[in-house]
């Protein structure tokens, strides 16, 4: 009995199922509110960039390069600034698809005369009319439906990560809800210009260069919905 534990221990910790058992009873743990940049998966965005110009100075003027307005902007424009970016996705799909092929072929090749040598390297009972007779089939029918419909609204605080040296910003937000064990999470990070951002600090998802926005959960529900892990073993390995 000791032994089998101690070959189901690895395969439990592979799978995540020690996780799992750990929180039996309990909600999922939120996760602590950290900075982006300290997550060991985070790397700096390195993009193409124009050649850097110097602004040109005005004498005796109120305006300064760069500034939108005479007032100070209240806009994000700094690393660890914050900005609200609005998710509004609706994305419907519906397609068909109808393939079918169909080839046959036959092929007939003899020699029934060389040189009135044939009936010497040629079995006796073997005919030099019909040396190969060849024939084949092939058929295809393939169809293919595809429809979708996603419904996506959401508001997310992001944080300012990265200051580009063309002016963009790389912006990074999670946000996490816990309702009855289970753990909704949604993340979004990308590249936006400050000229998109809107008199009340906001944004749309759309205006995201790279965008990167994932929704999911953890819990019990997200847990049901998942193939048990075996089942997912077996359908990788499985051919058929």
């Amino acid at each position: 009995m000791r032994l089998l534990l101690l070959l189901l221990l690895p395969l439990l910790a592979g799978c995540g199922a020690a996780e799992r058992l750990s929180r039996i009873g309990r909600a999922p743990d939120m996760s602590p509110v950290t900075s982006p940049t300290a997550d060991p998966a985070w790397r700096p965005v390195s993009m193409p960039m124009p050649n850097p110009q110097d602004a040109p100075l005005v004498a005796n003027s109120l305006w300064r390069p760069g500034s939108r307005t005479f007032l100070r902007d209240q806009r994000a424009a700094q690393v660890g600034d914050l900005i609200t970016i609005l998710v509004s996705i609706q994305d419907e799909a519906d397609l068909q698809n109808r393939t079918q092929r169909t080839r046959n072929g036959q092929d007939h090749m003899g020699l029934p005369q060389v040189f009135g040598m044939q009936t010497r390297w040629l079995p006796r009972a073997a005919s030099p009319d019909t040396l190969i007779d060849a024939s084949g089939s092939q058929t295809t029918d393939g169809n293919g439906t595809v429809k979708r419909t996603e419904t996506i609204t959401l508001r997310l605080a992001a944080t300012v990560t990265q200051v580009l040296p063309n002016g963009n910003l790389v912006v990074a937000g999670r946000q996490e809800v816990r309702v009855n064990s289970e753990l909704r999470e949604l993340q979004v990070a990308g590249v936006i210009r400050p000229q998109d951002i809107a008199s009340d600090n906001t944004i749309k998802h759309d205006r995201l260069a790279k965008a990167r926005i994932a929704y999911g959960g953890r819990g019990t529900l997200s847990d049901l919905q998942q193939p048990r892990y075996g089942q997912q073993l077996l359908d990788i390995f499985l051919p058929f």
